[in-house]
C-alpha cells in the first residue's frame, strides 16, 4: 500500500478473468485476461488488509486501456480499472479449496461479503473482473438466444 503526498491510501493488484469457449471446429479453448486494479482510500485499506494472492474477488469500476512500449521495444496493452465497488468471494484465506470459516461478520452459512462504497460521483463503471478461477459453463453454445 502506498500513500499520496496528501495522505490518501492507494493500492494496486491484478485480477484474472477466465473465459472458456468452443471454436467453430468444436475445440475447447480458455483465455485469461488480466486487469490492473487501483483502489483508493478506505477501499485500498480493506483490499490491502484482506485480499491475498488467489483470493476470489468481484471488482467493478471504470475501465481504461493503455497502449505503451515495453522495455523490449514491443507495444504492450494494459487494462486498468479504477475500482468503485468490490465484493470478496469464497472463503477467508482466499484459497478455492479452503474449508475455514467464512468472513468475520457472517453469522450463518452464507458467503460473507463487503460492499465497498462507491467513490464520489462513482456508481456503475464499465470494468469488471472476476478472479480466482471463475469460468462460464461449458455448454454456453447451447443457450437459446
Amino acid at each position: 500500500m502506498r500513500y499520496t503526498p496528501s495522505g490518501q491510501g492507494v493500492t494496486s493488484f491484478s485480477v484474472a478473468s477466465n473465459r472458456r469457449y468452443r471454436t467453430a471446429d468444436g475445440e475447447q479453448r480458455e483465455e485469461t485476461m488480466w486487469f490492473n486494479i487501483n483502489a483508493w482510500g478506505r477501499q485500498a485499506e480493506i483490499c490491502n488488509q484482506y485480499l491475498t494472492r488467489g483470493s476470489q474477488v468481484y471488482v467493478e469500476g471504470t475501465l481504461t486501456t493503455r497502449i505503451f512500449t515495453g522495455n523490449d521495444g514491443q507495444p504492450r496493452v494494459s487494462n486498468d480499472v479504477r475500482m468503485t465497488e468490490m465484493q470478496m468471494l469464497g472463503s477467508r484465506g482466499g484459497g478455492m479449496d479452503d474449508d475455514r470459516a467464512p468472513y468475520a461478520g457472517d453469522t450463518g452459512g452464507g458467503m460473507g461479503e463487503y460492499n465497498a462504497p462507491t467513490s464520489p460521483g462513482g456508481g456503475m463503471g464499465g470494468g469488471r473482473g472476476v478472479g480466482g478461477g471463475y469460468s462460464p459453463p461449458d455448454d454456453i453454445d447451447d443457450l437459446p438466444f
